[in-house]
C-alpha cells in the first residue's frame, strides 16, 4: 500500500482565539499560516506526490495550495477528512466549554463523546480512517505500493486517525498532539500500519519515500523489522 502524509491545516485565525471554530465558514490562515504552508513547499521538494487530498474547509485548501501549485497536483477535497462537527459547541469560548459535563467525557472517555446537535468522536474516526484506507487504495492502485500521498485535515482528525493506526483506544487519542502544520505519516500495509512520523513540525521528509523493492529476497512489506530498523545510511 502507499505511504499517506497526515497534514493539520496551518495555523488559522481561530488558532489561539480561545473559541472552538470547528466547521465555521471562511476561516481562513492567518499571517504565520501562510508562511507556515509556504515552508511546506520546501519540506517536500525532494518528495514525490502522486495525490493531496484535503478538508474541504477553506483552512485546509489555503494550506494545501502551495504545494498543489509547485507539484502540478489537483486538490480533491472529501468531506470524510472535515472537522469534527462539534454542532452547539462551535463558535464557544472554550474557557467556558471547559465548565461543562461534556468536556471531562471528550478528556477522559472520548470514544463515548457526542456533541449536542453534532456528531460523535467514535463516529468522527470511522469516517476519517474509512477516508483515508479507500484514497490510499486508490492512489495504490494508480501508482504503486511506492506512492506518497497528502491527505490534509484538522487536528482531532488526524489524531483519530493515528490512534487506529496504532492500534490504540480512541479513549487514548488525547495523548497525541497535532500542531497547526506538521505531518504525521503512516504506511499501511497488507496486514499492518506503520506510523512513521508523528507531529513533525521541521525535519527532513526524504527518507520517508519507500525504498525501490529489490528483486529476490525480499521480505513481506507487511512484516516489521525485529530489532528495529537500520535507517538510511
Amino acid at each position: 500500500m502507499a505511504t499517506v502524509i497526515l497534514l493539520r491545516h496551518a495555523r488559522s485565525t481561530a488558532n489561539g482565539s480561545g473559541v472552538l471554530a470547528g466547521r465555521t465558514p471562511k476561516v481562513s490562515l492567518d499571517d504565520s499560516g501562510v508562511k507556515q504552508a509556504a515552508k511546506l513547499v520546501e519540506r517536500l521538494t525532494d518528495v514525490p506526490l502522486a495525490g493531496i487530498v484535503a478538508s474541504p474547509l477553506l483552512r485546509c485548501k489555503q494550506t494545501v495550495a502551495p504545494l498543489a501549485a509547485t507539484k502540478e497536483i489537483p486538490v480533491v477535497t472529501d468531506a470524510r477528512l472535515s472537522e469534527v462537527d462539534y454542532g452547539e459547541w462551535t463558535g464557544r469560548k472554550l474557557n467556558t466549554l471547559g465548565k461543562e459535563e461534556l468536556w471531562k467525557v471528550v478528556q477522559q472517555h472520548p470514544s463515548a463523546a457526542v456533541f449536542p446537535g453534532g456528531e460523535g468522536l467514535a463516529a468522527v474516526q470511522a469516517r476519517a480512517v474509512a477516508a483515508i484506507r479507500a484514497h490510499d487504495a486508490r492512489i495504490t492502485a494508480e501508482h504503486g505500493p511506492g506512492a506518497v500521498w497528502v491527505a490534509c485535515s484538522h487536528g482531532d482528525v488526524i489524531k483519530a486517525i493515528l490512534a487506529d493506526a496504532l492500534g490504540q483506544h480512541l479513549d487514548s487519542f488525547q495523548r497525541i498532539v497535532v500542531d497547526p502544520c506538521s505531518v504525521s505519516v503512516v504506511r499501511y500495509t497488507d496486514t499492518r500500519p506503520f506510523v512513521l512520523r508523528t507531529n513533525d513540525n521541521g525535519g527532513e521528509l526524504a527518507s520517508i519515500v519507500p525504498p525501490k523493492p529489490k528483486k529476490t529476497g525480499r521480505k513481506n512489506a507487511g512484516d516489521a523489522v525485529v530489532g528495529g530498523t537500520t535507517g538510511k545510511a
